[in-house]
């Protein structure tokens, strides 16, 4: 039995391609999650590893990243892929784990994967240093200028005769054009 797997990382992300290529390549199954591939639970993928699960069974990804980031994830995947007599075939990558050349290749596109993922981390943290050091902090920018800043906390500072707050928070939000916080 040919079982399909495919995953898109976000809402806005497709899984149409995945699907048609995974059809044409025979499965009689496909299963689709919608999660990152650092989740470690994947609910469809769980579903597909249960549907591959005899002897000569092929679990199919169009490409080895939809299955996992983590070569660790990726061998331990492979490993009980191995033991149950099931074969990766990934399809844009030409890997066949029924063969010896297919599970080399699997081993060095999953390091080059793992490698990849571990440069783009490395490159974000070096970008938000140098920012640092530039004097920008990331998020948002400040809704209110210093002054207006200075004025509301006035505001909210200000008491009325009988002691209490002259000015809600939500009435000094609305006068600023601000929205409230969420809270948790």
């Amino acid at each position: 039995m040919r079982i399909g797997y495919g995953r898109v990382s976000t809402r806005d992300q497709r899984p149409e391609a995945q699907q048609d290529a995974l059809d044409a390549a025979g499965c009689d199954q496909v299963f689709i999650d919608r999660a990152s591939g650092k989740l470690a639970s994947r609910p469809e993928l769980d579903k597909a590893l249960i549907a591959a699960s005899r002897a000569g069974d092929q679990l199919l990804v169009t490409k080895l990243d939809r299955l996992g980031r983590s070569l660790d994830h990726l061998n331990r995947l492979s490993e009980d892929l191995r033991i149950r007599d099931v074969d990766l075939v990934v399809l844009d990558q030409g890997i066949d784990t029924s063969t010896a050349v297919g599970r080399m290749f699997f081993q060095i596109l999953g390091s080059i994967a793992e490698f990849e993922r571990a440069l783009i981390s490395e490159r974000t943290i070096d970008g938000l240093k140098a920012a640092r050091a530039r004097g920008r902090t990331g998020g948002q920018k400040k809704k209110l200028g210093p002054r207006q800043a200075r004025m509301a906390r006035d505001m909210y500072d200000e008491t009325s005769e009988d002691g209490r707050r002259r000015y809600t928070v939500a009435q000094i939000a609305g006068e600023f054009g601000v929205s409230l916080p969420l809270s948790s």
